[in-house]
């Protein structure tokens, strides 16, 4: 087993560790959104969400999926695919090495094949951490293959979007991801296959442009911000205010965009019972 699969292995059982109420600390985490500061346990009990606002902070990719799969059933997909550099962008090999030394990750996605409640899904969870979960080409191609994996198997797909959009560094070749990406999930769901999109904090550019609004099913967290450009952009643009909350999970639950907003802690009960009824309705 080589290093990096081992740590990533050996972070989900840190966290499932956490999940069960085994790990202490003493340091106080400062929340973004309220400024009030909490305990540590609080957040990692919490899931990352603040406990005085209810805030839902940017959340690991591994971290997430430990509080999703079923124990022991989490078995990692392309873990090898590591991005290019076509253009050969000042800087960019060695940020990209930087990042991976420091987050495990080879890049912005973690693909894996699990279970929930015992019924088995193909999982993609974008990881703000990295280049703040932008597309290049390895996450593009990583979305584009757990949609055929997934295909292949007659398995749902569930993906986890958290993204600035396509990546700068990349330049036309990260544009092209939106393309592929969004014709193998149409080719996925054209022979059946149910695909839950599920929004994270932030979701915009090529990737809220592309994958993130195919979804059979869209579902969001409190909060998140959705859109292609930012609100800044599009008021500058249009020479209009916009309105109060626009872009956020509300207004676009509100106006029809998305099917259901699901509180971090609830994630794990609401994937289950929509597998669950997946799995009924396709009974003969």
């Amino acid at each position: 087993m080589n290093r990096t699969f081992s740590r990533r292995r050996d972070r989900l059982l840190v966290y499932q560790t956490m999940r069960e109420g085994k790990i202490t600390s003493a340091r106080r985490v400062k929340c973004s959104q309220c400024g009030e500061e909490s305990a540590n346990l609080e957040w990692d009990r919490d899931m990352q969400v603040c406990p005085k606002c209810g805030f839902h902070a940017p959340m690991d990719a591994y971290y997430r999926l430990s509080n999703i799969l079923d124990p022991g059933s989490f078995q990692e997909l392309e873990d090898k695919l590591s991005p290019a550099d076509p253009l050969a962008f000042p800087g960019y090999p060695a940020k990209l090495a930087k990042l991976e030394e420091e987050t495990g990750l080879k890049d912005a996605a973690v693909s894996a094949l699990g279970k929930v409640d015992g019924r088995r899904a193909v999982f993609v969870v974008l990881d703000s951490r990295f280049l703040m979960g932008s597309m290049g080409t390895a996450v593009g191609e990583k979305v584009a293959r757990a949609a055929e994996w997934a295909d292949k198997k007659k398995l749902p797909l569930i993906i986890f979007s958290a993204s600035g959009g396509a990546r700068m560094q990349e330049g036309i070749f990260s544009l092209m991801q939106m393309a592929k990406t969004a014709a193998a999930i149409q080719r996925f769901q054209s022979r059946g296959g149910l695909y839950i999109s599920c929004f994270t904090h932030p979701t915009t550019g090529g990737v809220t442009a592309s994958f993130a609004s195919l979804g059979d099913i869209m579902l969001s967290e409190p909060g998140a911000l959705i859109g292609f450009a930012g609100p800044r952009v599009i008021e500058q643009t249009i020479k209009e205010q916009l309105p109060e909350g626009f872009q956020r999970a509300e207004y676009l639950l509100e106006h029809g965009f998305l099917d259901q907003i699901v509180p971090r802690k609830e994630w794990r009960a609401v994937l289950a019972r929509l597998l669950a009824l997946h799995e009924k309705g396709g009974r003969p």
